[in-house]
């Protein structure tokens, strides 16, 4: 189970300043920081399944075994589910210069770069094999990284992420799409009806998209309402949500 820490842990990791009016302006560092937060109470990999603390992952807790890099498998880092090449390879900055450009130059990029929907801790060797692949279903068991449930196929440039996540991953592309018009393939649009039918919204989901909300001051509308008046105070600023 994906669980978020409460509003007060994050007050306490000094990230007040940043308010839900003014996320906009937040850089990828600063929203990484603000993630650390969020998952710190109790820290579950996205992945695998797999505990962690601090950036160190239990790699036992979810009888991960290490394809080829043991010392990126031993930490956490924070992954783009919808990946940071992929938003940067629909906008022109990319072609002049990359995703630097574009954190410097488009607003839009900076902001969906950003995004906190977006990211989830990822054991750091999953994060690198995964790197830009897209998502899909694949034929094949998942046995490169022990009792992890994760398939990523090389030749074909594919990844297929465990059951349990499938539908949230699928809310994400839906919602990044519509708040940053990302296009999404005919193929992608129809996986990813298939796995939000199939792997429809849980209680740790609905819990994560409330605890976002109270940073960004907007949920994602595809996983359901959120109640930025149940906000703590001292977290979403001078009581403006009241």
């Amino acid at each position: 189970r994906i669980v978020l820490a409460d509003d007060h842990a994050v007050v306490r990791h000094g990230l007040k300043q940043i308010l839900a009016d003014e996320f906009k302006r937040a850089t990828f560092a600063e929203a990484k920081k603000i993630a650390w937060s969020l998952y710190a109470q109790q820290s579950v990999e996205f992945y695998c399944g797999c505990r962690y603390n601090g950036n160190r992952v239990d790699l036992k807790s979810c009888g991960y075994q290490p394809r080829k890099n043991p010392q990126r498998a031993a930490r956490i880092e924070w992954e783009h589910l919808v990946p940071a090449w992929v938003i940067g390879h629909q906008r022109r900055c990319w072609q002049q210069g990359g995703r630097k450009q574009c954190a410097r130059s488009d607003e839009t990029f900076r902001r969906a770069e950003a995004d906190l929907f977006n990211l989830v801790p990822s054991i750091g060797e999953i994060n690198g094999d995964r790197s830009n692949l897209s998502f899909a279903w694949l034929p094949q068991p998942p046995t490169q990284y022990g009792a992890c449930p994760m398939v990523v196929d090389f030749k074909a440039g594919k990844a297929m992420p465990r059951p349990k996540v499938r539908g949230m991953i699928a809310r994400t592309y839906f919602y990044m799409s519509q708040r940053y018009g990302l296009r999404l393939s005919k193929q992608e649009r129809r996986l990813f009806e298939a796995w939000s039918r199939h792997y429809p919204v849980e209680s740790w989901e609905r819990q994560r998209n409330q605890r976002i909300a109270c940073v960004m001051g907007w949920g994602n509308p595809f996983v359901g309402p959120v109640d930025l008046r149940s906000c703590a105070r001292s977290f979403t600023g001078k009581g403006k949500n009241d």
